[in-house]
């Protein structure tokens, strides 16, 4: 331990250089994990707010909510096997508002149910970011294919799908601008039905159903991948700096285990600096990245958990541990006589 802080004052140049290179590369991955989870959020929260649980549509539909139509009867027979179960449909649409705007919405309608607001016909219920859109209590707004007019009841606090605020209406008003009478999908929470009760139907996981929303499917792939790979990197960088160090170090290691300092004692050396430089950077880079949520531009999607923080933490830790640790199998290796030899050479 003593040898291993007498190094990093001694050479504390390089090891600033390692930290600053690791902070900025994890600070980075931070930043790209929150965007990606700003993203998702703003991409499908509806369904992420919801319980785990299994989502139906039908099987012809090929995984596309939009072209499923379940009939009345399978409808009602799942419904009422359990209590929580609920029909929905969302289709894209837009709204006119009191000064003749378009506003690009996601229309969802759905069964009585806990999870989504109860809306009578006539009235809709908005997400809260349609205020930031000078959208009230009490506005009505119209749509080209419906009859009448939507009196705004209120607002639901993160309720997005496909990057559009939802907009909550009655199962009529949703028939008569999409002239569909079929439900798309059944959500059970926490609950399998059988095969023979869902003969035409196929049942997807909540994960497994975000993953049928094609944005959803691209946008986190990319970005994720992103993470990973500079998560590999910052591992390749302990590697690479560990190894330029003990090659320059090859004379002091063979001279210290001529005077009986074991392997394990230098591999500890190596991963106390490790250590203490990962957690310096990452203590920095995780205030950052969480002070970004606090100052970054409002309409930003921005989303950074402390799940997300702490496995990256870990993982961080996990791939610089690996790193030193492959560095340091040439200190395994060593003979003490060649490589004080080779130190003097």
């Amino acid at each position: 331990m003593n040898i291993a802080w007498k190094e990093l004052k001694k050479n504390k140049s390089r090891f600033y250089i390692l930290g600053s290179i690791v902070l900025l590369i994890s600070l980075l991955t931070f930043i790209i994990s929150g965007l990606a989870n700003g993203l998702s959020q703003d991409n499908a929260s509806l369904i992420k707010n919801l319980p785990n649980g299994e989502f139906y549509m039908t099987k012809d539909a090929d995984q596309t909510y939009n072209l499923s139509k379940i009939n009345h009867t399978t409808q009602e027979k799942l419904l009422k096997t359990e209590k929580d179960a609920l029909a929905l449909s969302i289709q894209m649409g837009f709204l006119n508002d009191v000064d003749g705007k378009q506003r690009s919405v996601s229309f969802v309608t759905a069964t009585d149910s806990k999870f989504f607001p109860e809306v009578s016909a006539g009235e809709i219920i908005l997400d809260s970011s349609m205020k930031e859109k000078g959208i009230q209590v009490g506005d009505k707004l119209t749509n080209n294919q419906y009859s009448g007019e939507f009196i705004v009841k209120g607002f639901e606090e993160q309720s997005k799908y496909s990057h559009a605020p939802v907009a909550f209406i009655n199962i009529k008003d949703y028939e008569e601008i999409y002239k569909l009478a079929e439900m798309q999908l059944i959500f059970m929470p926490e609950k399998v039905i059988s095969q023979d009760e869902t003969n035409d139907l196929q049942s997807f996981s909540k994960k497994e159903f975000l993953h049928t929303i094609s944005s959803y499917k691209a946008e986190q792939l990319t970005l994720n991948t992103i993470v990973w790979f500079l998560v590999v990197i910052s591992g390749m960088l302990f590697a690479i700096f560990f190894y330029m160090m003990n090659v320059q170090k090859m004379g002091l290691f063979g001279i210290l285990k001529a005077i009986g300092v074991k392997t394990s004692s230098l591999f500890y050396m190596m991963w106390t600096q490790m250590s203490f430089i990962t957690f310096i950077a990452l203590a920095v880079s995780i205030t950052l990245s969480h002070l970004l949520h606090v100052f970054a531009p409002k309409g930003m999607p921005y989303y950074l958990s402390m799940e997300t923080t702490v496995i990256l933490s870990i993982m961080f830790l996990f791939i610089g541990f690996i790193g030193a640790t492959l560095s340091g199998i040439q200190i395994k290796k060593v003979e003490p006589l060649k490589a004080i030899q080779r130190g003097e050479g």
